[in-house]
């Protein structure tokens, strides 16, 4: 004999929306955007113009030191080797001189996890 589950709207309810929940890690574009203000001064995410930093527009997938009209970047940079994804953005950004040695990047860095994924997600959603 089967026995019948009783399962409360509410369980159901909740079921749903955990389907439907962005996945681990996605961050949220619009505290990013608060978080970045941190790195407005030295950077634009928003436009392909260069502060004291360089610009951030598609950062995803590009090369670490490759923007060719950028003349500023550090030789450790260059050279690093890195292409810029979600892991290389989040290591990067935790603690900048860390990562790359020798970077001009005076930032020290952004601690908390959630504040780096939301920094990534706006950075994605920027163009």
């Amino acid at each position: 004999m089967i026995k019948a589950l009783k399962i409360s709207a509410g369980a159901i309810a909740m079921s749903a929306a955990l389907m439907v929940a962005a996945p681990a890690g996605a961050g949220d574009i619009k505290a990013g955007e608060k978080v970045f203000k941190k790195c407005k001064a030295c950077h634009y995410a928003d436009r392909e113009k260069h502060k004291t930093g360089p610009h951030l527009v598609n950062i995803t997938g590009r090369a670490a030191g490759g923007l060719e009209d950028y003349k500023k970047y550090s030789k450790a940079m260059k050279a690093s080797g890195i292409v810029w994804d979600d892991t290389t953005l989040a290591d990067y950004l935790r603690a900048p001189k860390k990562y790359v040695k020798g970077t001009k990047m005076a930032f020290a860095g952004l601690k908390k996890d959630a504040d780096i994924e939301n920094v990534i997600a706006y950075l994605k959603a920027e163009k």
